[in-house]
């Protein structure tokens, strides 16, 4: 067995390769320290490097490699297609009990008043492709070009965002209505009109003010759009 990799001279910056061996030993009794660097010369995993070049693995690369360990005993997967499996995880999908990572089928809501936390970037944010997207808001691919059509869903790049599954699926339940994405061009041109008066006064860039600001007008709306329903 390779012998680990003296102490790091970063104390705190993450785990020498010595302490993840102990760590996933438990669990994976044939991993060895030739076994993690042979992933990370693959490229599964980058750990930070010290000063002095020694190996330094957050938590995060450690539960990377548990992965990897997982996948490969359990399902007896190939490297190239873990490779796969973790670029889908770095774009915000979730692992699954057996196949390739998922989306969220949707995303969490919170109760209640809009606050600024609900407009600001936590954790990864999702990166899907457009059979993931429709997949996670299970609409048909006619029904995504129709929003695409009118500008409700866009993609960046060859990727949709997490928000993408939220305007589908409300677009596909306001269809059952007979309310169709042509008749909901005024709500993404109210966005942008919303969004042109925050810039306004926080600039291009996204602050801490920017998103007390939008959660502001997103509360404004409901409040607006509640006052004018007919009384019961």
């Amino acid at each position: 067995m390779a012998k680990p990799e003296p102490a790091a001279d970063t104390p705190g910056a993450g785990r020498g390769i010595g302490e993840v061996l102990q760590l996933l030993q438990d669990e994976f009794a044939d991993v060895t320290i030739s076994k993690i660097r042979f992933l990370e010369a693959e490229g599964l995993v980058t750990p930070a490097r010290t000063a002095s070049g020694y190996r330094k693995f957050s938590a995060a690369d450690v539960e990377r490699l548990r992965y990897v360990l997982t996948v490969q005993r359990d399902q007896y997967l190939p490297l190239k297609v873990i490779k796969e499996h973790l670029g889908a995880i770095d774009r915000g999908l979730r692992p699954a009990a057996a196949g390739p990572p998922v989306a969220p089928s949707s995303l969490p809501q919170t109760p209640g008043q809009p606050v600024a936390e609900d407009f600001g970037a936590s954790g990864t944010e999702l990166r899907l492709t457009r059979t993931e997207l429709l997949a996670a808001a299970d609409v048909q691919p006619e029904f995504l070009r129709e929003l695409e059509t009118h500008g409700l869903v866009v993609a960046n790049g060859n990727h949709y965002g997490g928000d993408a599954i939220v305007v589908a699926q409300v677009a596909a339940e306001l269809a059952a209505y007979g309310i169709e994405p042509r008749h909901l061009r005024a709500f993404r041109t109210a966005a942008d009109r919303e969004v042109g008066l925050i810039e306004q006064v926080t600039g291009p860039r996204r602050t801490g003010q920017t998103e007390e600001l939008a959660a502001l007008t997103v509360r404004l709306h409901t409040a607006l759009v509640r006052a004018r329903l007919p009384q019961a």
